[in-house]
Formats: structure tokens, sequence, C-alpha cells
């Protein structure tokens, strides 16, 4: 038997169909072989041929394959996968237009999560890294923006600009701070309703070209969970947006016209359910809603840029991948997954915990900056109680008017456990931390005891995240980590390999295993639609060394 042999009854078998050409090797060189067609279907950029020899299918890579006939002594082709190249698995033009190699993100996770150094990282892969600026003092973001561009130079990178209902002043700033420091590229997330910032950053520098073409030198990548909000972004600007802004000087009469003709958000992310900011919606649902959507309104405003959809939420494994492009995602965004590398901003101890969960083990609890609306956000589970700590605030501020509203016995409950200090004591701080970031907030704070309290149990919320991203021991038991269910898809799929080892998971080695074993399962697709029978467990993605993705990238 040829050793090179598809063995078994299980593998992959041809299911007596008609050969679908002929098959000889190179004359100029000899075939190369794989060991299996798992193996084969690793080398995605050669063409990879099931031929019939000796009444066995063999696989072939390379050689000379003509399809639709069969020449004497050349061996029958049962099946033919064409090469797969990772980096072609989306739409070709989303990396084109942005720079980037291949079409693979790395989402903004806040308090710096998604980390300078990841974005550093993603970029030098030939891929996006957003830093997640969400929470952190402006001036650390501005020291980032610094940094990454000395580090990254003409390689691209992005920050992300949060949603700030309770804060529109600190979210204008932080537009502002990204024009005066050339951030071509932003990941807006957890938007409700479209902003005057957002919109501003947007048309900052819109002009017409020469040849007559539009240009707008920021983007926007939009990640949204919903219908309505998706065809916000991909809508010009609102009317009343451009008025107030032509108004206040910061964009032209003639800008005003130009920005009608163009989207706010060409790309949007379809956001499924991941870790933070989510609304749990199912991709297979989600994605197909929001991509028909782009269509119609391509058509509707006849623009001359291509609107995109790319997916996020869920994706952490190859299989994964491979199921989102092929729905057409236009790129991929991964989130939970990156959390667990080490150039994430977080502790080794939250590694340690990302490293250990299981699908299950994530939960919805209240959101930090949008508390008093319900919002909530998905989080860790496992090893920690900051979900039930943070219903039970939740509860607390439905039910009472005040903090001294709160029954006696409830209210030195939450200073034993939760606060770790009389609440008395927790508003003075959280008083002095307001005066300086948002004085408003005080004096709305003093005038209703009721939202007084709610900056107080935000603050439980808000240190939780904190205590996590440091590593606080003492406070293990109340962090606050956000997670969804793809981190403990990835570690299944991990367990046993080298990447089951937290110190082991860098966002390269993470970013290429998906992406190649997502290319290599379309081949195997391939083969499964020319009738061959596969066994999953025998052809399904293992996880590699980077050294070994890219000799099969060769």
């Amino acid at each position: 038997m040829d050793p090179f042999s598809l063995q078994g009854d299980h593998t992959a078998r041809s299911a007596n169909l008609e050969n679908l050409g002929s098959w000889h090797p190179a004359s100029n060189a000899p075939p190369q072989k794989a060991a299996n067609l798992r193996e084969a279907l690793r080398y995605v950029r050669q063409p990879l041929y099931l031929v019939e020899k000796e009444r066995t299918t063999v696989p072939r890579l390379g050689g000379i394959g003509r399809l639709g006939a069969v020449n004497p002594g050349a061996l029958p082709i049962a099946a033919y996968a064409p090469p797969c190249f990772p980096e072609n698995l989306g739409d070709p033009s989303f990396c084109r237009e942005l720079g980037i190699r291949y079409p693979y993100v790395g989402g903004s996770m806040a308090k710096g999560i998604s980390s300078a150094a990841m974005a550093e990282e993603l970029g030098r892969a030939g891929m996006l890294g957003f830093f997640g600026a969400a929470g952190l003092p402006l001036a650390t973001v501005s020291e980032t923006a610094d940094r990454l561009k000395a580090s990254l130079g003409d390689i691209p990178y992005g920050f992300n600009l949060i949603h700030s209902p309770h804060e529109p002043e600190l979210e204008s700033e932080l537009a502002e701070l990204y024009i005066r420091k050339g951030i071509r590229i932003i990941e807006a997330s957890a938007f409700l309703a479209l902003t005057l910032p957002l919109v501003r950053y947007r048309l900052h520098g819109i002009k017409r070209a020469a040849d007559g073409t539009i240009v707008t030198p920021n983007r926007i990548i939009a990640k949204v969970s919903r219908e309505e909000l998706a065809a916000k972004f991909f809508a010009p600007p609102p009317e009343k947006l451009l008025r107030a802004l032509v108004a206040n000087g910061s964009i032209t009469a003639e800008q005003a016209e130009l920005a009608a003709l163009v989207p706010l958000a060409q790309d949007v992310t379809a956001e499924a359910d991941s870790g933070g900011h989510t609304d749990n919606r199912p991709a297979l649902a989600l994605f197909p809603t929001i991509n028909a959507l782009a269509a119609k309104l391509q058509r509707q405003y006849g623009y001359s840029c291509r609107l995109r959809v790319g997916l996020g939420g869920g994706v952490s494994t190859p299989a994964s991948a491979a199921a989102a492009f092929s729905m057409g995602a236009a790129y991929l965004v991964t989130g939970s997954v990156n959390q667990a590398c080490v150039e994430s901003g977080t502790s080794d101890t939250v590694r340690g915990m990302l490293a250990g969960t299981r699908q299950a083990d994530v939960t919805m609890a209240p959101a930090a900056d949008m508390f008093e609306m319900g919002v909530t956000v998905q989080v860790l589970k496992r090893g920690t109680m900051f979900p039930m700590r943070a219903q039970k605030l939740y509860e607390i501020y439905r039910a009472c008017k005040s903090l001294d509203d709160i029954p006696a016995a409830e209210r030195e409950k939450l200073e034993k456990t939760m606060f770790q200090a009389p609440l008395a004591d927790i508003w003075r701080d959280t008083r002095a931390f307001f005066a300086k970031r948002d004085p408003s907030q005080v004096e709305r704070a003093e005038r209703d005891p009721k939202h007084l309290m709610a900056l107080v149990f935000r603050w439980y919320l808000g240190m939780a995240a904190h205590w996590a991203k440091d590593g606080a021991e003492e406070r293990r038991m109340d962090y606050q980590v956000w997670c969804g269910p793809a981190m403990g898809a990835f570690n299944e799929w991990a367990s046993g390999s080298f990447l089951d080892t937290p110190g082991n998971r860098t966002v390269e080695a993470v970013a290429l295993n998906i992406l190649h074993g997502a290319a290599a399962l379309n081949r195997a697709n391939f083969l499964s639609s020319q009738g061959i029978e596969l066994r999953m467990d025998e052809i399904a993605p293992q996880p590699l060394e980077i050294a070994q993705i890219k000799e099969y990238l060769c």
C-alpha cells in the first residue's frame, strides 16, 4: 500500500463518483508528498489532488492535474482542492485598503487589556490591532498613541472609541485626541446612537481629490449587534449632526456636502455572543442579516466604496473562523481569546483563570458604564463572585432611593463584603475622583441621592475590573473579567497542545493558527463537496508552532 494513502474505512473515501480528470507528476520536480490527508491539507498554497492508485485514494500535492480528461499513464483524480491562502479568506479589498496582509482584527478590550504590545505584535504579523482606550486617563491614551506611532510607523493600528452616555465630554475629548495624534482608524463600540464626536472624527480632513474621488482620512470600524444600528453606521452622517459641525466650525459647508456621499462606517463588525458589552446574538442569524443590509444600503446610496461586514463574537478556533468566512465575512474580530495571551494588559492570575475556562463558565452582569440603564456585560463567573455581587447592587439600586434608604443589615453586609469600608468613605473617594474627571457628576449627585448611590455602586464595578487587571490577590473573589464562550471553545481546541500553557499563548500564534486552520478546513470542505467522506478527528486542524505554520505557508 502507498505509504501516503488515506488509510482506514472511515477516512477519506471517494463515493463511487466519476473521475474528475487525471494527474501526473511535474516533469521538472518530484511531487511533494504528505504523510496523510491532514498534513496535505496544511500545505494551503499547494493544489491538492486525491488520486486513485491501486484501488486506494491517495493525496498528491503539486504536479499537473487536467480536469475533465483522463490521459494514458496518469492517475485518475477523485477530488481536487485548490490552494487557499489565509490572506484571501475574507474580502481582499479590506486588507488592501487598510494596508494589512490578513483579514484579522484584534478587537478592543477596555482599560488597556488590548494593550499597546498586542497592537504591535498583530501589526508586525500583518494584522490589525486596536488599543483598548476605554476607561483610561487621557494622558495614558496620549502616551500610547505616541508609543505606537514610534514603534509601528506606517504599520496600521487603531484605538477604540466607546460610547459614553453619562460622560459625553470624555467621549468628545477622546475623539479630539485621536484627531490631534493622527489616529486613522478607530473601533466604535457600545454605541446606542450616533454622536457628534464620532461624526466629527470621521469627517476630519474629508476632501475631493484631483481625480474627483472623495478622500476620508479617518476610518471607523463599527461594532454592532443590532440591524437598526448597523443601518445608521452604513448611512451617511445625519444631516442634523452635519449642520451642528458646520455651525461650530468643525467642517465647512463644502465638506458637509461631501459627507452626504460617504457612509459613516464603510466596515461594520457584526458582534455576536461576545465578552463585555453584548446582546448575546447568535452569529448564524446575526451575520447574514447585517450582510444583507449592507448589500441593500449599497444599492440605496450608490456609494463608490464597498460596504463590508466582518464577524466577531465566538470566533476563536479554525472551525468558527472557517464558518465565518464561508458566510461571507470580510474579516474576523477576536477578543476574549486575546485576553489570555501574554501580550494582553491583564494579570497572570486572570490569564490562568481564562486558560481554565469552559463555555458554560460565563454569565451576564451589570455594566459599570451604563449601570443605571440596566445594561449588562458578559463576564467570567468561574472563580469569582463578581457577577452575583454586581447583580445584588443593581437590585438594591432599583429598590432604594438613596444609600440611607438601604436597610441597616443589608448596608452592613455590603460594607463588610463588597466594599470592605463604610459607604461614606467610598463616596468620599468617588467624589474626589469625579471632582477631577467630571465635576458635573458631583453636582448632580449632591442634588440627587439616587445618582449618588449609583456612583458609589459603580465604584465597586469599576474597581472589580482594576483588581483583576492588576492581579490583586486579596480581591480575587471580586474580579470582573470580560469573557465570552469563545474562550471555552479555544481551550477545548487547544487542550493537550503547546497552547494549553498560558505562557505559550501569543497573539500571533493564536491568530496564525486560527487563520491557517480555517484555510485547511476550507480545502477539506472542497473535498467533501465532491463526495469525499471525511472523518473530522483525522483532518481537524491541530495547534502548530509559528515556525511550523510558516513552513506550510511556503
